[in-house]
Formats: C-alpha cells, structure tokens, sequence
C-alpha cells in the first residue's frame, strides 16, 4: 500500500514540479543482433535531515532530479529497472516505471550476479539505480576495468552508459545538471 501511495505522489509531483531542462537521451539505431544496454544512475537527492535515517526518502530536490531523469530516459525504450531496496533508489526510479509501466525489481549489489543479469537481459535496455559506491563499481564490474571510481555524495547526475554488442563492451559517463527546485535551508 505504501508503495503504491509513493508511486502517486510521485506521479502527481510530476504534474507539479518539474525540471526545466530538455535533454535527452536518444535509442541508438543499431543493426547487430546481440546488444544490450545497461543505464546506471545513482539515486537523486536524499533527505538529510536526520542522520540516523538509514534509509531516507528523496528530498524536494530529489523529487524533482528523479522526474529529470524519466524526462531524459523518456525516448529509450526501456525493457526493465533494478534498484537496491531503498527508498531513495525506489523513489528515484519510480517516474520512469510510471512512464514506461515497468515493475521495479531490487538486487543487492553484495549478491548481484551480473552474468545472470546479463543474460536475463540480452537484447535488452535496463536502468539500474545504485549509490555512489555501488554505481561505478557495478559498471566496472560490467566492463571487466577498473575505469570508473567511486562517485561525489553531491554528484546525483551522471549517467553510465554500458553497451554490450556481440561480446564487446564499451561504457560512457554523460553528467546531466537539472534545474529542480532546490532545498531551502
């Protein structure tokens, strides 16, 4: 029942606070037959208000970042969403599982068997929404390098890109600012 309560909210924030910027993210149009693409964010802005709160909700900021991101993954045709089971990954993701009409699934990036998420998803496109310690390590993981490092705990914009086309990896990091509404202090 939370969970649906939180999907409405989010939904009606939607329609009231929105980011102003326009960006996004176009599908490649590609010939191979094996690919996949994996899209990996860390969560938007959490509430720190207080620090005993392991696991926090987004903040307004927050809010505001995660429907940003639904704007800008609008036009990929996404297949499915894995977040960590906290609501500030959760809610990060929820307004592109509204938009797209995708059910969330969680993994725990200690367990997550990136072979079986590979082949569960051949030809596929994914969001995966982690943490700043998760989030890189997981793409490096992909990639077989230790390329990306561990993120900013203010860095709630970069987008890591791992396409995997016939056996060959190849990854990007884009940065993407929003115009949302800040947290007043």
């Amino acid at each position: 029942m939370k969970n649906i309560q939180l999907i409405q909210f989010v939904v009606f924030f939607l329609f009231i606070v929105g980011c102003k910027d326009k960006e996004k993210i176009v599908d490649p149009v590609t010939t191979e037959t094996n690919v996949s693409t994996f899209y990996f964010i860390r969560h938007a802005e959490k509430d720190i208000s207080n620090p005993e709160d392991a696991d926090p909700e987004l903040n307004q900021s927050g809010l505001g970042r995660a429907m940003h991101w639904a704007e800008i993954l609008d036009e990929v045709d996404l297949d499915a969403i894995y977040t960590t089971d906290y609501q500030r990954t959760y809610m990060t993701a929820a307004p592109v599982s509204v938009k797209k009409d995708l059910t969330v699934q969680y993994y725990d990036p200690q367990t997550i068997d990136l072979e079986q998420i590979k082949a569960d998803n051949l030809n596929k496109k994914v969001l995966v929404v982690g943490h700043s310690n998760t989030t890189p390590d997981l793409v490096n993981k992909m990639i077989g390098e230790s390329k990306y490092y561990e993120m900013d705990t203010t860095d709630n914009g970069s987008l890591f890109i791992v396409n995997l086309v016939n056996e060959v990896t190849t990854s990007q990091r884009l940065h993407f600012n929003c115009n949302c509404p800040k947290e007043r202090e």
